[in-house]
């Protein structure tokens, strides 16, 4: 390789050096003998961190789009930023279930590794050129995570949800294909540029364009099940009650991020010319995933299942910026549409993290914090964590002064701005609903009496500093979003 070639891929550094550290890491396991594996999870956060350090370091060696390896890979500000949200959820995964799983020997050598490696797939993912790319960081990501979910080899109930993950992955793995061969079959290309400008092209000339829609949706399909929207969500509550609750945490935060990023990369990227088609099924997805999501997790008495169908509802919010971007050919409210969707997927990230990071802090050798009757009484146990937990369930309903407020108001204003009035009106209207059992959970924790056997909160200095950075960041976020929110306007503005 000359020194030219080598400047070329300095782009792709961070994955590059995530492949190595996921290696070394997988090999230094072999020669760590404390059970605790706190070796490897150290190495583990180094390469996290020199991975954080290179992003760093290309988006301002790039400072533009750059596509690499032929059109199979893109480095643009969109993809440094969620590729750093990525970093921090996969590192305070790491930082919140270490305690937990040490506790039940769960800690072992893969599921440091598979975490690394999902989030391999998951940087591929976020910067696809080409749908081979795509697809290829789609089911490394995938992969992982499926042998992550039956890491608990002696839980009937996690063997279980890892098989109903893996064969709705598949699934929907087989539509998402099945509809990127229709769009190559009618572009005659697998590079999402050229898809674009093919499918302008037949746009322009009136050509009939019935095979490009019969594709797309299979593809409208195999990404809403990636993201958990309704009705391809069924997957959802099963398996986030029956893995782990580290492996949830996994499985709710970076690879909803990679599954945005791959909406963007083929729906506004690839086919923007057919934006009347697929933003009529973004609306329909959005419309009845926020009802189904609130409603539905209104009767949950176990606190993941709720969490899920919170995420199917927050899903919902997120399509709302989605399918607001492009009126009638017109792009003007684009740029706000889109960042304010983008805005939304890093606040939910953080929050979701939070929530779960939370459960794990709270749960102890013998005791999985998991049902509402777990959190009676918490203000009285520990009034910091409490206070902390109020937060964040004060941002997963959208109340002010939190980021979740914000975001919510960034993606009803991008629907109000792009005509679709009822859309914003129906979303307001069942996120009041929604709020009763966010709300519920602070009524439990500061007016009810607390469970006998709930158990002291646990004593893990590390967790609590990260615990309470990602409390006080939606505070501080929903009191100031103006910088984050011009760091999501500059990744789309590079679109």
């Amino acid at each position: 390789m000359t020194a030219i070639d080598l400047v070329d891929h300095i782009p792709a550094l961070p994955e590059v050096l995530l492949l190595v550290g996921a290696c070394v890491v997988m090999i230094a396991d072999l020669y760590v003998k404390d059970e605790g594996r706190r070796t490897t999870v150290f190495l583990a956060q180094i390469v996290l961190a020199l991975c954080a350090l290179a992003t760093l370091f290309v988006d301002q060696y790039t400072r533009q789009r750059l596509v690499l390896f032929n059109g199979l890979f893109i480095v643009d500000h969109l993809a440094n930023l969620l590729k750093f949200v990525c970093y921090l959820s996969v590192s305070a995964a790491l930082v919140y279930s270490r305690g937990y799983l040490e506790e039940r020997r769960l800690l072992r050598g893969e599921f440091v590794s598979l975490l690394l490696f999902s989030l391999l797939g998951m940087m591929v993912l976020i910067s696809a050129g080409s749908f081979l790319t795509l697809f290829l960081g789609l089911e490394l990501m995938s992969l992982c995570l499926y042998a992550l979910v039956a890491l608990n080899r002696d839980s009937a109930q996690s063997t279980e949800a890892a098989m109903k993950y893996f064969v709705l992955g598949a699934l929907s793995s087989g539509l998402l294909l099945y509809g990127m061969s229709m769009i190559y079959g009618a572009t005659a290309s697998l590079d999402m540029s050229e898809v674009a400008f093919a499918v302008t092209r037949m746009a322009k000339s009136g050509a009939d364009h019935q095979l490009l829609v019969f594709g797309l949706v299979f593809v409208v399909a195999g990404l809403a099940f990636k993201i958990g929207a309704v009705p391809f969500h069924m997957w959802i509550p099963d398996v986030y009650h029956g893995a782990t609750t580290p492996v949830t945490l996994i499985i709710s935060s970076g690879p909803k991020v990679a599954a945005f990023a791959m909406m963007i990369r083929m729906l506004v990227n690839a086919l923007p010319a057919l934006a009347p088609d697929w933003q009529q099924m973004l609306a329909l997805l959005a419309i009845l995933s926020i009802a189904l999501g609130n409603i539905t997790a209104i009767a949950q008495s176990n606190l993941k299942r709720m969490l899920a169908y919170s995420a199917i509802a927050h899903m919902g919010f997120m399509l709302l910026g989605l399918l607001s971007g492009n009126v009638g050919g017109n792009l003007m409210n684009a740029a706000d549409a889109y960042s304010a969707s983008l805005f939304y997927m890093i606040i939910y990230t953080v929050m979701t993290v939070g929530s779960f990071g939370m459960l794990l802090y709270l749960s102890h050798a013998g005791f999985d914090c998991e049902n509402l009757d777990d959190l009676k009484g918490l203000n009285r146990r520990s009034p910091w964590h409490a206070l902390l937990m109020m937060i964040i369930m004060f941002s997963l309903a959208g109340i002010p002064p939190t980021a979740g407020f914000y975001a919510k108001l960034a993606v009803f204003q991008a629907a109000v701005a792009a005509g679709h009035v009822w859309l914003a009106v129906a979303a307001v209207l069942l996120s009041l609903i929604g709020a009763f059992y966010y709300l519920r959970i602070v009524k439990l924790m500061y007016f009810d009496e607390p469970a006998a056997e709930t158990g002291p909160v646990r004593a893990q200095h590390v967790g609590r500093f990260v615990l309470a950075a990602n409390g006080l960041f939606l505070l501080v976020i929903g009191i100031v979003p103006q910088k984050l929110m011009t760091m999501c306007v500059a990744a789309v503005a590079a679109l």
